[in-house]
């Protein structure tokens, strides 16, 4: 007599396009549906021009692209075009999940997740949908009477969502992310350990305009008692310090590859304000000021700043009014008062969730 064990094979499609922004959390959240499920099935849907495209195959995990493009009032006939582009992707997806079968389909925000959840609903598939920003995206706005589920970074995201069956505050997976990361010590980059270390990065691209504004902020520290790490981005680190000389206790480099991981050693940390970099900052509980890009849409950075500066965890610096003297001013202020503590008190005081947990959790039970 044999005995058989019946395998349980989970299958999901995720979706996440356009900016890391929407695609580590997707990553995230398939990293723990890795970790709880022994056997499962996973097909990655994003865009034919993106850097999905890339990221996502070199890790193995099955791709497949769809053409289709965000809408644009400056390319009119794009925009016409892509409208037909859109009924093809979602002819092309509700074929994908015809065959595949998938228990549920995730959508990380990007308008590519937009064909892919409405073929979800279309065929009946559980469905769930993740907003990184404090003010939503329009393909996630658009999506909520579709799904069966959305999850929130920020509690005041809640009211983009009135169409939507069940709204949940989850935070943002990278948090978690953070917390497991590896730490880099303040020694790699020759510092000591003893040293209060701010760490200071433009994004993950870097930014020419924050570069041109701290390129004169850096010659001022030179008698400053901390230590500056500053990042300019791959593409301007040559610029960054051509015929420049900067004080002793400033280093510069042109990239992390394990930013979380450095920054457990951080002091302070002086970042742009966008979704995955709050949620590793608020994971790590550090202080932190705010600098949002005007660049995003909907300004969609300055309210994630806002968010922390109404918890009394960070300060807020608009890009317009930047300049190298009030960066040292902000500091001082911070590191030289009570306001350091009791930022790092009211950090402490956060109950920073395990998003990813959360949401592989609340998707099992919708799957029962």
């Amino acid at each position: 007599m044999y005995n058989y064990i019946k395998v349980i094979k989970l299958k999901i499609i995720i979706s996440a396009g356009g900016t890391g922004g929407h695609i580590y959390p997707a990553l995230a959240i398939l990293k723990k549906f890795q970790e709880k499920e022994k056997h499962l099935e996973v097909i990655y849907i994003g865009t034919h021009d993106r850097m999905e495209k890339d990221i996502i195959p070199n890790m193995k995990i099955k791709y497949i692209p769809l053409e289709i493009y965000g809408f644009s009032k400056k390319k009119l006939f794009r925009d016409f075009k892509n409208i037909f582009l859109i009924r093809k992707a979602i002819k092309k997806c509700l074929k994908i999940m015809e065959e595949f079968k998938p228990d549920v389909v995730i959508g990380a925000g990007g308008y590519v997740t937009y064909p892919v959840i409405r073929a979800a609903h279309k065929l009946g598939i559980k469905t769930f949908i993740h907003e990184q920003n404090s003010v939503a995206g329009k393909s996630n706005i658009t999506l909520a009477k579709y799904v069966d589920l959305v999850g929130v970074s920020f509690k005041n995201s809640e009211e983009y969502f009135k169409t939507a069956k069940k709204v949940i505050y989850t935070g943002n997976p990278c948090g978690e992310n953070a917390l497991v990361a590896k730490k880099i010590p303040k020694s790699t980059y020759g510092f000591k350990e003893s040293d209060k270390l701010i760490i200071i990065v433009a994004g993950s691209q870097g930014s020419n305009s924050l570069n041109e504004k701290f390129q004169a902020f850096l010659k001022l520290v030179e008698n400053e008692e901390y230590k500056i790490l500053y990042i300019t981005g791959k593409n301007f680190y040559d610029d960054f310090v051509k015929n420049n000389v900067f004080p002793k206790n400033v280093k510069v480099v042109p990239y992390v590859d394990n930013l979380a991981g450095l920054m457990k050693s951080a002091y302070l940390i002086i970042s742009r304000a966008g979704a995955s970099t709050i949620s590793e900052i608020l994971a790590l509980k550090i202080p932190s000021i705010l600098i949002p890009s005007p660049y995003v849409a909907n300004n969609h950075q300055y309210y994630n700043a806002l968010d922390l500066v109404n918890l009394k965890v960070a300060e807020l610096i608009e890009e317009k009014r930047l300049d190298a003297n009030l960066i040292q001013i902000t500091i001082n202020e911070i590191i030289n008062t009570k306001k350091y503590s009791e930022m790092k008190k009211n950090l402490e005081k956060l109950n920073i969730k395990a998003s990813s947990t959360i949401i592989y959790e609340q998707i099992k039970e919708l799957l029962k």
